[in-house]
């Protein structure tokens, strides 16, 4: 398995250094270890790089709440500022995104369309965020209030 090269450069090692019988056989375990360690590293590496793309695929959910500024029906978006804040993101849909409605509070969800949703509505809307920053909803909130 250890190649003849590398048997020639122990023995080169082993001459150079003046050590004796004891130690020389220290000096062999010790080196044996680095060695062994040095093949070893590089190919966990290889191993566990190969797991990395696939988590870095999976997209966490991410969670964007505020009132509705703008929608737009042709174009499957709402833009949505966040409450509190200045910032906005455009959250879009598709004919897989779940819609439903809920009073603050109350553990009743009711399911709607997208259509009742307007503007200045308060919504929270969940799926994943591109690098745009653009929310692809998978699920939109609209949250009710009582005094509605």
């Amino acid at each position: 398995m250890v190649s003849q090269g590398l048997v020639r450069l122990l023995k080169v090692i082993f001459r150079v250094i003046p050590v004796n019988k004891g130690e020389r056989n220290m000096l062999k375990k010790k080196l044996g270890l680095v060695f062994a360690l040095a093949l070893t590293f590089p190919l966990a590496q290889v191993a566990f790089a190969q797991d990395a793309p696939a988590k870095a695929k999976e997209s966490k959910e991410e969670r964007w709440e505020g009132r509705v500024a703008r929608s737009d029906k042709d174009k499957n978006m709402l833009v949505v500022r966040e409450s509190g804040g200045n910032s906005q993101r455009t959250v879009v849909y598709d004919s897989s995104t779940k819609w439903v409605s809920q009073y603050h509070g109350d553990k009743k969800v009711n399911d709607i369309d997208a259509g009742e949703v307007k503007d200045g509505d308060y919504v929270i809307a969940k799926g994943t965020i591109d690098k745009d920053g653009v929310v692809h909803a998978t699920l939109i909130s609209k949250r009710l209030s009582h005094s509605q």
